[in-house]
């Protein structure tokens, strides 16, 4: 199958950061598409996991929201997938099946980052969009100090750290 690609410029000082949907509802993928874009993110959209991992294999996204009971390629196929192409991808994973709770409490064990049971509401995705990004950010950042600390007190020694 085709990826779905949808891609909107952001305002001045807006979110840039490029998150990826991957859901065979198109009904779903329209209504985050328009949480994440209202919040400023840039979107693409694949309707099942091997038509995001495309995705992914062209450019990296900032981050992924994956369904997880997906007819084609499944979210927890995806996930594993996502996690040996890019082990720090954000992952957040959705799920409104019948039994979405199990779904996605296996899943976090599987590489999601964070999990959200469909229906949920604009700012609950948002959020968690927003809280993935900058966990990710810290986490680089912290890595960065942490080498530039090292590097300091290899220059200067005797700098307490």
């Amino acid at each position: 199958m085709n990826p779905i690609r949808v891609s909107t410029p952001t305002a001045q000082g807006a979110n840039v950061a490029e998150i990826l949907i991957i859901d065979d509802h198109p009904g779903d993928r329209y209504i985050m598409a328009e949480a994440l874009i209202g919040a400023g993110y840039q979107i693409r959209q694949a309707n099942e996991g091997a038509a995001g991992l495309a995705l992914c294999r062209e450019r990296l996204p900032a981050l992924v929201v994956t369904d997880i009971v997906m007819a084609v390629k499944d979210g927890i196929e995806t996930i594993r997938e996502l996690r040996r192409l890019a082990p720090n991808i954000p992952i957040l994973a959705v799920s409104g099946t019948e039994h979405a709770d199990l779904y996605l409490n296996a899943v976090s064990l599987l590489g999601a980052d964070a999990a959200l049971t469909k229906p949920f509401r604009f700012d609950e995705l948002v959020q968690a969009v927003a809280d993935l990004l900058n966990a990710d950010e810290h986490r680089l950042i912290g890595g960065r100090l942490a080498g530039i600390r090292e590097s300091v007190s290899i220059r200067t020694p005797g700098l307490a750290s």
